[in-house]
């Protein structure tokens, strides 16, 4: 029975131990994470720039609302200082 386990424990410690070639061993070294983007050249972005959260659908919704809001009532501001014009047109 000792012969097995002796067999058995050698089999493993093969297994498990470092049974590498010289070759592999050098490239262990100078292996690259090409999973990782590296700094690009092209795009300078500061961190939080990169980092800026996205508008939401209803944010732009929102956003447009204000902006087309605020047209309309520069028109209506034009639209009365044209009727009051009229107006003083009319009384001279």
């Amino acid at each position: 029975m000792a012969s097995v386990w002796n067999e058995t424990h050698r089999m493993k410690g093969l297994a498990v131990g470092p049974m590498t070639t010289s070759e592999y061993g050098e490239w262990w070294v100078k292996r690259i994470n090409d999973n990782v983007p590296g700094p690009s050249q092209k795009n300078n972005q500061s961190i939080e720039e990169h980092l800026r959260v996205i508008p939401s659908e209803l944010e732009i919704i929102k956003q447009n609302f204000e902006r087309r809001n605020a047209e309309l009532e520069k028109k209506i501001e034009q639209m009365e200082e044209q009727k009051l014009n009229l107006r003083l047109d009319v009384d001279v």
